[in-house]
C-alpha cells in the first residue's frame, strides 16, 4: 500500500536531505511537489489543500530555515502532518459495555463485508479472548448467510442458525436473545449491501440500528474505489451513526488516497485495514506507523508484533543456540527463508525496515524477489541431509546433480554456497563481537536504539510499546512469546 505515493515523496525529499541550508522558495517548491504527489495518489482536493497549508506554515518557520538539518526537519513536519491527517492516534473498538457488545457491519455489496466480519471475529477471539457470535442479516444476496456460516466454521466462531424467510430486524432480535442467553461477549451483525446507496438499503440499516443499538457500527469500504470510497462513507455517515471505517484491499491500493482522505472528510477513524485474501489478513490501523511507511521510515513496531505472532519459538531457540556457537549450515539458511515467508516475504520485510526504500528498488532491478528466494530453497531441498549439514563436501559432480534436481544452473548453486559462506563468516564475526546479545542491545531500549539506521531521521521511528524489552535466549537472541 502507498507504493506510488512513497516513491514520489522519496524523490522530493532526496533533493532536500543533506542540504546545509534551505530558503523559503526552496521549501515552497518542495511543498508544491508534495501537493502534486498527493493529488496523483487520489487524495481528495480539500484534504490536500489543508495538508499543504499546515505543512507549509510549519516548514517556512525559523526552526526549519535555521536548522542544522533543514531537509530532515521538513521530512519530520510532513510526517507529523500525515499522522494528523490519518487521525492522530489509533482508534480501538469500544467493547466495554454490558455484554453482548453489538458490532454492526455495513457497506455496499462487493466491498468484502462478510469476509471482513469473519476476519474481525477471528481477531477478537484469538487476540482479545472474546466469545463471539456472528449473524448474517443479508437475505437479499443468494447464499450470503451460508457464506458466513462456512467462514465461521473456518475461523472457529459460532454463527446464528439460519431460518429461511426471516427478515433482517427479526434476525437481529433473535441474535441478541441468543447472545444474551449463551453468554457471548460480542455479537457481530453482517448487514445486507447493495450495488449502490439507495433508500431501501438505508431504511433497512436504520431499522436494524434502532433494534440492536450497536456499540460499534463499522463501515466496510473497498480502498481500490479511491475517492468513491470517501463519497460512500459520507452517504452512510448521514444515515447511521458510524463509529469507524474498515478499508479492504489495501494491499492492492498503491495510491492510498482513500486512506488519506477518509478521516478528514468523514470525521470517522480508520480502525482496521484488510491486507490480503487470507482469513487472518486484517490489521489494526495505526496512523503513525502508516505515515512511517509512506515516508520510507519503516514500521519496526509492526514487524516486531508480527514476529511475535508468527515465529516458531522452539525453532528460534534452537537457532539461537547454534548461532551462539558460531554454527550455521544450509538447514539453518533454509529455516531463515521459511521464517521470512511467515513474516510476509522479502517485499513485506523491506517495507517495514527503515531506510530500505532504495534497497527495495535495487532488489527489484536485480530481480531479487520471493520467487528467487524460492529457487534458493529448491536448491537446498535438492541436497542430501549430509550435504546440507556439511556444505564443504560439495564437489563439482555433486553440484551438477543438485543443479539438475532443482532446475537451475551450477552457477546458481555456487551463488547460494557463496551466500551461505558470507552469512557464516558474519555469524563468526558476530560471535567475536560478543554474540547475539550485542545485536539485541540495539532493540533492548526500544526504537531509540535504531535511530542510527540509514535513512531514518532522528526521532522519527515509532516508539516500541512502553516497557517492551525482548527477553534474551541463551546466547543473547530474542525470545518472542505467542
Amino acid at each position: 500500500m502507498f507504493e506510488s505515493l512513497s516513491e514520489r515523496l522519496a524523490l522530493v525529499f532526496d533533493k532536500l536531505r543533506g542540504r546545509g541550508s534551505l530558503n523559503e522558495l526552496e521549501v515552497r517548491a518542495a511543498m508544491r511537489e508534495v501537493r502534486v504527489a498527493l493529488l496523483e495518489a487520489d487524495v481528495a482536493l480539500p484534504v490536500v489543500k489543508d495538508f499543504i497549508d499546515r505543512a507549509t506554515a510549519r516548514a517556512v518557520g525559523a526552526e526549519v530555515l535555521k536548522s542544522v538539518t533543514p531537509g530532515q526537519q521538513v521530512v519530520k513536519i510532513v510526517h507529523d502532518c500525515l499522522v494528523e491527517t490519518l487521525g492522530g492516534s489509533s482508534a480501538d473498538l469500544e467493547l466495554n459495555v454490558a455484554p453482548p457488545a453489538v458490532v454492526m457491519m455495513v457497506g455496499l455489496q462487493g466491498s468484502g463485508k462478510t469476509t471482513t466480519t469473519a476476519k474481525l471475529a477471528k481477531l477478537l477471539k484469538e487476540k482479545r479472548s472474546r466469545k463471539v457470535l456472528m449473524a448474517s442479516l443479508d437475505v437479499a444476496r443468494p447464499a450470503a448467510q451460508e457464506q458466513l456460516k462456512i467462514l465461521g466454521e473456518q475461523v472457529g466462531v459460532a454463527t446464528l442458525p439460519i431460518i429461511a424467510g426471516q427478515q433482517p430486524v427479526d434476525i437481529a432480535k433473535r441474535a441478541l436473545q441468543a447472545a444474551r442467553l449463551q453468554g457471548f461477549d460480542v455479537l457481530m451483525l453482517d448487514t445486507a449491501g447493495r450495488l449502490h446507496v439507495d433508500p431501501a438499503l438505508m431504511a433497512e440499516m436504520q431499522a436494524v440500528n434502532a433494534e440492536a443499538a450497536p456499540a460499534e457500527t463499522l463501515l466496510v469500504v473497498d480502498a481500490l474505489t479511491g475517492q468513491d470510497a470517501v463519497n460512500v462513507a459520507q452517504r452512510f455517515g448521514e444515515a447511521v451513526p458510524l463509529t469507524g471505517v474498515v478499508l479492504t484491499r489495501m494491499d492492492g491500493d498503491a495510491r492510498g488516497g482513500a486512506a488519506l482522505s477518509m478521516r478528514f472528510v468523514t470525521g470517522k477513524p480508520i480502525k482496521f485495514v484488510g491486507t490480503g485474501e487470507k482469513i487472518d489478513a486484517l490489521e489494526a490501523f495505526h496512523p503513525e506507523r502508516a505515515a512511517g511507511r509512506i515516508l520510507g521510515m519503516g514500521d519496526v513496531v509492526s514487524l516486531v508484533e508480527r514476529a511475535a505472532e508468527t515465529l516458531d519459538v522452539e525453532q528460534a531457540e534452537a537457532m539461537a543456540a547454534k548461532l551462539a556457537r558460531g554454527k550455521f549450515d544450509l538447514n539453518d539458511m533454509r529455516a531463515q527463508f521459511q521464517q521470512m515467508r511467515k513474516l510476509g516475504g522479502l517485499g513485506a520485510l523491506t517495507k517495514m525496515l527503515p531506510g530500505m526504500a532504495k534497497a527495495q528498488a535495487a532488489m527489484a532491478a536485480g530481480k531479487v524477489d520471493d520467487r528467487s528466494v524460492a529457487r534458493l530453497e529448491a536448491i537446498i531441498l535438492s541436497m542430501t541431509p549430509k550435504e546440507r549439514a556439511k556444505p564443504e563436501i560439495l564437489n563439482a559432480r555433486r553440484k551438477i546433480r543438485i543443479a539438475k534436481g532443482s532446475g537451475v544452473t551450477v552457477q546458481e548453486v555456487n551463488r547460494l554456497l557463496k551466500m551461505h559462506a558470507d552469512m557464516e563468516t558474519a555469524m563468526k564475526r558476530l560471535k567475536k563481537m560478543g554474540g547475539l546479545g550485542a545485536l539485541a542491545q540495539m532493540f533492548g531500549g526500544g526504537a531509540g536504539g535504531m535511530a542510527g539506521l540509514p535513512g531514518a531521521p532522528p526521532g522519527e521511528l515509532p516508539a516500541l510499546p512502553p516497557g517492551f524489552t525482548p527477553p534474551r535466549l541463551p546466547g543473547g537472541g530474542f525470545r518472542f512469546k505467542r
